[in-house]
């Protein structure tokens, strides 16, 4: 683990906007809509190669690969867990309703326009599928060893982000399906 004696070291968490192509894809992957597998893996691994350059020119110390395959920071995990499916209703923060412009600005920096879908939780959860996770991983791995980065990480969406964006339909109270979350996650 990089540590420092001299000053504090940088980082960031959370979703970085994404190149057109790579919106395209996830779109597309969103929507289940037709799309060339190696074309994307090939554009997802560009991408992250070029957002970890960028986050070491800026200085960052920690990086990370700017969640570029996933659609939404918490909504991903509906291709990673059993038990969701359906659509959440939105959901509405106050912080941003006096500021419409800035919410929409905010979609189209993250490159997606249209709505993710927001499975609700219909059953147990289990973790299913490392084979997304495992991509991601070696996607990172590889832009750190090309530009040389000591260290990086992987962001994941926490419980308590989970349970706020796809609402529990299953478990009987809101402790339980937490403690699903947390074991799965």
């Amino acid at each position: 683990m990089k540590t420092s004696t001299d000053r504090i070291l940088t980082t960031h968490v959370g979703s970085l906007p994404r190149p057109a192509k790579v919106a395209e894809f996830l779109v597309k992957k969103e929507y289940a809509e037709v799309y060339d597998r190696e074309t994307y893996d090939r554009c997802m691994e560009h991408a992250v190669n070029q957002v970890v350059g960028e986050q070491l020119q800026l200085g960052m110390d920690i990086v990370n690969d700017g969640e570029m395959s996933k659609t939404g920071y918490a909504t991903y995990i509906q291709d990673r867990l059993s038990g969701f499916s359906g659509d959440s209703p939105p959901v509405h923060f106050d912080d941003l309703s006096g500021l419409p412009n800035y919410r929409q600005r905010m979609g189209q920096d993250a490159g997606t326009q249209k709505r993710v879908r927001r499975p609700k939780c219909t059953g147990p959860i289990r973790f299913t599928d490392a084979s997304e996770l495992d991509k991601d991983v070696e996607r990172l791995r590889s832009a750190l060893d090309f530009h040389g980065a000591l260290e990086g990480f992987m962001n994941a969406a926490s419980p308590g982000v989970i349970a706020v964006f796809q609402i529990n339909d299953f478990y009987p109270s809101d402790e339980d399906y937490l403690e699903a979350l947390a074991e799965a996650m």
